[in-house]
């Protein structure tokens, strides 16, 4: 619903919502923790709330057809949410960050390297460095399992994407992500625009990690330039691309660092995490893992998972659907009114917040039932559709919705199979799980679990 055309102004009306009984109630509050305090919102406000940290005017939406609105009917009245606005830090204006007519000519120049034919050839790669992993692997070793699906993605997306061996720099690579997720707590601060102003040791460190993952990514941009070689990943694509709907121009080497540094970094990051909750679950859950496991040896066997295995492994991505049901690795989206608008009955005034979390939302009992059990069958064909579409979102939606989806199911299906086809694992005993929402949601304390050959 848009904003009603009539020359009357709306009569202002806030949803319900917390009050600020002391001038800096909801900083603090927010400050303990975004999650719960997302979640507090919806448990005592319902669909919609408002409240302001600081002087942001915020609203929380918990509804698909709210989010829908946002995300699809009117995203025209939107823009990326604040967070997103202050990662141009250091993703400049990639697809993640960038906006309007700018943001639609890096989508079509890079859309080619995604298309269904394309991300097939990537598969037999996937495959292979699943494979490489899990024969490293030793019965009854512990392994932070977290860290392993890390460097896994990181490798298959340098290669597939960039062509390029980027394992040997995982270490490099890690330690400069830890540091820009940590960053992600201050880029929440209302006033971090005058923040980052100042000499702060985090931003420092955050600046320093920009540019060794700079480094990686120009040394790759230089020798493809230089090679002249056209490999058909993204790299060469995008080189090569020309935009013959717009100004027929090509991408500057700045406009190719944002992109692949975006894509980079989202492309290993997100399924890492989704694979970590994957593993986890299964090794709470061994009636879900025995059926995985009797998908696989019925349909593999032996042999290696290829592009022409996955549609067949139902059960398989039906685990990794729930998974992200319950663990969804982009855990929040939040987006600044660009106009005056309305939502849900309410008026929203120009820069105003609207954030909603996919955590909450695929948690909503109304939509699962016992909604924090781990339960693949949810996505039988059947249950799947009787569910609104935006009460399961974990790669958004609309023109901005995740450019890299079919590549990350892909993935996550064949890197599954691949691994349990061999493998089982164990959370070691005692070990503490707890959710670190920061701009993924990782695992606070890493994921120690023990291996044990099949």
């Amino acid at each position: 619903m848009s904003i009603n055309e009539q020359a009357k102004p709306f009569q202002r009306t806030f949803p319900p919502g917390p009050k600020r009984t002391l001038p800096l109630a909801n900083l603090i509050a927010y400050g303990r923790g975004a999650l719960p305090y997302f979640q507090n919102l919806a448990k005592r406000y319902g669909d919609i709330s408002y409240f302001k940290i600081g002087p942001q005017e915020t609203f929380f939406l918990n509804h698909p057809d709210y989010i829908k609105d946002v995300l699809v009917t009117n995203n025209q009245n939107f823009h990326k949410g604040r967070v997103l606005q202050r990662a141009k830090r250091l993703l400049g204006e990639g697809l993640l960050t960038s906006e309007g007519d700018f943001h639609r000519r890096q989508r079509r120049l890079a859309q080619p390297a995604f298309h269904r034919q394309r991300v097939a050839g990537y598969a037999d790669v996937m495959t292979a460095y699943a494979v490489r992993m899990r024969e490293r692997w030793r019965d009854g070793e512990t392994l932070n399992i977290s860290e392993e699906m890390m460097r896994l993605t990181l490798a298959i997306v340098g290669k597939t994407l960039f062509d390029a061996d980027v394992e040997s720099a995982s270490g490099e690579v890690g330690e400069a992500m830890n540091v820009v997720m940590e960053l992600f707590r201050t880029l929440t601060i209302p006033f971090f625009e005058l923040l980052q102003k100042l000499p702060l040791p985090q931003l420092r460190r955050f600046d320093n990690a920009r540019a060794k993952l700079d480094r990686i990514i120009y040394r790759l941009i230089d020798d493809r330039r230089q090679s002249g070689v056209d490999r058909g990943d993204l790299l060469s694509m995008l080189l090569l691309a020309q935009d013959e709907e717009g100004d027929g121009g090509q991408m500057t080497d700045q406009q190719l660092r944002d992109e692949l540094l975006t894509i980079f970094l989202a492309g290993h990051e997100t399924t890492a995490n989704a694979l970590t909750w994957t593993w986890y679950l299964l090794s709470q859950h061994p009636e879900v893992e025995n059926r995985l496991h009797r998908e696989l040896d019925d349909l593999l066997g032996s042999r290696a998972a290829t592009f022409a295995d996955v549609p067949a492994l139902r059960y398989t991505e039906m685990v990794l659907a729930e998974s992200m049901r319950l663990y969804p690795p982009v855990w929040a989206i939040g987006r600044l009114a660009a106009v005056d608008c309305e939502v849900a009955g309410y008026f929203v005034p120009k820069k105003a917040l609207m954030v909603f979390s996919q955590f909450v939302v695929h948690r909503d009992e109304r939509y699962y039932e016992k909604p924090l059990d781990f339960n693949p069958e949810r996505w039988l064909p059947e249950a799947r559709e009787s569910r609104p579409q935006f009460s399961y979102f974990p790669f958004g939606g609309g023109p901005r919705r995740c450019i890299g989806e079919g590549f990350a199911w892909m993935e996550g299906v064949l890197l599954i199979a691949t691994l349990a086809q061999h493998w089982r694992m164990q959370l070691v005993p005692n070990h503490p799980v707890a959710l670190r929402p920061l701009i993924t949601l990782r695992p606070k304390y890493g994921m120690q679990m023990i291996v044990s050959r099949r």
